[in-house]
C-alpha cells in the first residue's frame, strides 16, 4: 500500500509571486495561495500541480556550466512542430535560454532558466502534446 497518495515538485524562491504568475501562464493554470502563506500553488488544467515555496536565502543553480550540477530541473513536453512557438512564449514571459546546441530535429531538447533562475528543458515529443 502507497503512503503517500500524490506528490508535488516544490520550487524554492526569493520571488515566489513573480515565479507562480510565469508558470501559471506558461503552463496554462491558475495560480493561488497555499496553506501556508508562504507557498503558492499551481495547478493546470489537467490538475497537475507544482508549488512554489519563499526563501529568502534561495541562491539559483549556475548549471549547465560543467562544474555544477543541474540538481532538478523540469521538463516540459512539446510537439515537435510547437517548439518554436513554445520558445517564443517562454522568452516573452522571462525565461531565459541556457543552451541552444540541441535545437532542431527529432531530438529537439531546449534548455532555459525561469525568472528564478531555475533550469528547465522544452522536449520535443512526436505528435501534439500541449504546452
Amino acid at each position: 500500500m502507497a503512503v503517500a497518495k500524490t506528490c508535488v515538485l516544490v520550487l524554492d524562491s526569493t520571488d515566489p509571486e513573480v515565479l507562480a504568475e510565469f508558470y501559471a501562464k506558461l503552463l496554462g493554470g491558475e495560480a493561488r495561495l497555499g496553506r501556508h502563506p508562504d507557498f503558492i500553488e499551481i495547478v493546470g488544467p489537467d490538475g497537475t500541480a507544482l508549488t512554489i515555496q519563499r526563501d529568502h536565502g534561495f541562491a539559483p543553480p549556475t548549471w549547465p556550466r560543467p562544474e555544477e550540477s543541474q540538481q532538478s530541473h523540469l521538463h516540459l513536453l512539446v510537439a515537435q512542430e510547437d517548439m518554436d512557438e513554445a520558445e517564443r512564449e517562454i522568452i516573452s514571459l522571462g525565461g531565459r535560454p541556457l543552451d541552444t546546441k540541441d535545437n532542431g530535429g527529432a531530438h529537439d531538447t531546449r534548455l532555459y532558466s525561469d525568472p528564478g533562475g531555475h533550469p528547465f528543458a522544452l522536449v520535443a515529443r512526436e505528435g501534439r502534446t500541449a504546452l
